[in-house]
């Protein structure tokens, strides 16, 4: 064993802030993460919004990046990216996605398994109004995932947009967009001390109903 896979695996954090009951979840479990969502925004968590996307390609290769939730309507979340993205043409190509949050100063994680579909035309439209200009010069500017030939030739892309593009006159590009994720499975863990952690999952009955059971650690 390596000096680095030794340091490894004395790697340990004993989680001892916080217990989670199967009582306490809401039996709809997309309130509950709301509460969790804004108790983690009150512990200051950077970036408490930052979640772990993971699709699959249409021959069964799986990848995962981090992307941001931008909202949650009528209990589905929302992002925005790229439609030829990897993950935008993974995602048209099978809709079943999966999310991860975590939590580090409230040793919490949730998992979140669901479907993604395209948010509405005029819904993508006003939030990338929204967004900064500088931002939006930038969605304009990358064609994200693809091959480019350097740095430079990006910063120098970006600068020609922003010198032909006013806040007045840039328009969303049809290739960027929003997705809702309808959540089918959401799962709550909490790190407890020994590795005892609790662990509360959600399974989707129907739309309205809600299936609540404790899952070992």
């Amino acid at each position: 064993m390596d000096k680095i896979s030794k340091d490894l695996s004395q790697l340990r954090q004993d989680y001892q802030k916080l217990s989670l009951s199967e009582h306490e979840v809401d039996d709809n479990p997309v309130v509950f993460f709301k509460k969790w969502f804004q108790q983690a925004i009150d512990a200051q968590e950077y970036e408490p919004n930052a979640m772990t996307l993971a699709t699959v390609s249409a021959d069964g290769v799986p990848s995962a990046r981090i992307v941001l939730l931008k909202g949650i309507e009528n209990d589905e979340f929302v992002f925005f990216t790229n439609y030829n993205s990897l993950e935008g043409q993974q995602m048209s190509g099978n809709p079943h996605v999966a999310l991860v949050f975590f939590w580090k100063s409230l040793e919490r994680q949730v998992r979140i398994q669901g479907k993604v579909k395209k948010l509405s035309e005029a819904d993508s439209n006003a939030y990338f109004h929204s967004r900064p200009y500088e931002s939006q010069i930038g969605a304009i500017a990358s064609p994200q995932s693809t091959i480019i030939p350097s740095r430079e030739w990006l910063e120098q892309r970006f600068v020609e947009l922003k010198g032909s593009l006013t806040e007045t006159t840039i328009q969303k590009p049809e290739h960027w967009g929003g997705w809702t994720v309808y959540p089918e499975v959401i799962e709550f863990w909490q790190g407890r001390p020994s590795r005892l952690h609790d662990r509360v999952q959600c399974i989707r009955i129907s739309d309205n109903e809600w299936k609540k059971v404790r899952l070992a650690p």
